[in-house]
């Protein structure tokens, strides 16, 4: 059994995997909301909760999808509290003219030497290779080819400290069938270009890229062949958001948190508001879990 776990976080993202191997993965973190103040308190609550999922054999690693404040904001705290021991970005130079101490954080652990550089079909133990000792994380990355001209270009822009969204790698992490895609901020323009440079695969749950802004939207041959079971939309404002029509979704403004609890019957799903409910899952009857509401079953 496995849980994957979107937290709320305003106009942010930040996840984590606790792998049914003794792996544990968190994706990005946030204690920003644009326009608001931080909410320390509830960011110290998420980083505890992780803290008390963690178990003492797990390999643990942190993925920084792109370094912009609502993915990065907080990774000070986070390493002081959790501790980073395995950094993954991509590899670049991003630079900003108004730098933040998360920011300074940021690059510093990706020009440490012992930083991993994602990019399409790269292995590591224990990232997607195992050994005599512990399985793999199961998770795999489909996204950057580095040598892509459309790709060279966003990494241009992002040194000369402009956004750096379409630097953003592709990642699925895999188990008992079911399949997570993750695709950071990568915006629609970029996706267009290089989306047949890309080996796409059904998955079962979709994170729409750039909080499921408009600006990110999945061009319609790509979720043809992706065919999501379920997409879910972040926490951009809702006159900016794209919904996906014609798919199921789960829009976190409404949800809250988001839990998913993957075994050999499918996904059990949970939320952090007890009123929300959709019609498209199995009831199971299940408790409460993770600090939130279970909403039904998605039967795979």
């Amino acid at each position: 059994m496995s849980v994957v776990k979107s937290f709320s976080v305003g106009e942010g993202d930040m996840f984590y995997i606790r792998h049914g191997s003794d792996n544990f993965t968190v994706i990005d973190c946030c204690n920003y909301d644009e326009g608001r103040n931080a909410n320390t308190e509830l960011f110290i609550d998420h980083l505890d909760e992780i803290k008390k999922m963690i178990k003492d054999d797990d390999i643990t690693r942190f993925i920084s999808t792109h370094p912009d404040d609502d993915h990065i904001s907080g990774l000070c705290d986070y390493d002081d509290i959790i501790g980073i021991t395995n950094f993954y970005c991509v590899e670049n130079n991003a630079t900003k003219e108004k730098t933040s101490f998360d920011f300074i954080k940021y690059c510093f652990l990706r020009d440490d030497d012992k930083a991993f550089f994602l990019e399409k079909g790269c292995s590591r133990r224990w990232l997607n290779k195992k050994s005599y000792k512990r399985h793999s994380s199961g998770i795999c990355c489909l996204w950057p080819i580095t040598t892509n001209k459309y790709y060279k270009e966003a990494l241009e822009k992002a040194e000369n400290g402009e956004s750096p969204n379409n630097i953003s790698p592709i990642l699925v992490y895999s188990t008992n069938g079911i399949k997570f895609m993750w695709m950071g901020d990568i915006e629609e323009d970029f996706l267009e270009k290089v989306k047949y440079n890309i080996d796409f695969q059904e998955v079962t749950i979709l994170f729409a890229p750039h909080h499921g802004r408009d600006s990110g939207k999945i061009p319609e041959d790509v979720l043809r062949v992706l065919n999501p079971k379920i997409i879910i939309i972040g926490e951009a404002p809702s006159e900016d958001l794209n919904y996906y029509s014609g798919y199921n979704t789960i829009t976190q403004n409404s949800a809250g948190d988001i839990a998913f609890e993957s075994d050999e019957y499918g996904v059990h799903i949970y939320v952090g508001n007890r009123k929300y409910s959709v019609d498209y899952l199995t009831d199971y009857e299940l408790n409460n879990n993770y600090g939130c509401y279970y909403i039904g079953t998605l039967e795979v």
